[in-house]
């Protein structure tokens, strides 16, 4: 296929919070070549991660105070939507995550072989420890995703990659403003999708955690942890039809 996806509008989005060290790194990264636009939406960072967006040329929305995770990437994907996006792709300015896999994730999704593209640090597991992963967290990956496979009945090999790619069908249809605006948020979009019964691929990745990457500590992953186990008991409750959700009912339109 060619570089340019024909017929296909494809946008980068950054959700940016603090990180001004990190941005010109990722933004430098990105493939220019395989995607139309990059808009970045801050969180209320206190930083200058506004000044280095605007330096760099980027299409840049700010939150007057911090909504969270979730609620940035609300934001996200609404103006990208706006904008005429047909796939959405969601890269952590934080360089955590290498933009040099976004052709890997925009290739499924063109060729209509899913929906939404995920890049998992854990199909090849080494990968996840050699780039730096700490030992708890790379642990409670593993049982978290066993438990929401078995829950939601997928296989994925990873639920909490950052790394992700959406066609404009997914995000027309689930009702994503409905999800936490905390880290959670991952988790209810994948439910969301799960119920549409939309086609979710993953490719391998690797990671790198060093000092100015973002990352969540042992009490918010804690946290974190028990709100996904939350998702599942809410998933579980409209799916037996004990309690009616409007987060997670399947659009029929």
């Amino acid at each position: 296929m060619s570089v340019k996806a024909p017929n296909h509008k494809i946008i980068v989005v950054l959700p940016a919070y603090n990180a001004a060290k990190t941005l010109k790194n990722t933004v430098d990264d990105i493939p220019r070549e395989w995607v139309d636009e990059i808009i970045l939406v801050d969180d209320a960072s206190q930083d200058n991660t506004i000044a280095v967006a605007e330096k760099l040329g980027l299409k840049t929305f700010t939150h007057t105070e911090n909504l969270g995770y979730g609620g940035n990437q609300k934001t996200c994907y609404q103006q990208a939507l706006k904008l005429g996006a047909d796939i959405i792709i969601m890269v952590h300015p934080d360089h955590q995550y290498d933009p040099a896999y976004i052709p890997q994730l925009i290739i499924p999704l063109v060729e209509k072989k899913a929906e939404a593209v995920f890049g998992s640090r854990m199909i090849n597991k080494k990968w996840a420890r050699q780039g730096g992963m700490p030992y708890w967290k790379y642990l409670g990956n593993i049982f978290l995703t066993k438990l929401e496979n078995l829950v939601l009945k997928l296989n994925l090999t990873e639920y909490h990659s950052g790394f992700r790619a959406y066609s404009r069908k997914i995000l027309k249809t689930v009702p994503y403003y409905l999800n936490s605006n905390d880290f959670v948020f991952d988790t209810e979009i994948i439910v969301q999708i799960k119920i549409n019964d939309f086609k979710i691929k993953e490719i391998p990745i690797k990671t790198r955690y060093f000092k100015d990457a973002s990352s969540v500590n042992l009490y918010q992953s804690t946290k974190y942890g028990f709100s996904i186990l939350w998702t599942l008991v809410k998933f579980k409750l409209a799916d037996w039809g004990i309690k009616k959700d409007q987060q997670f009912i399947k659009n029929e339109n």
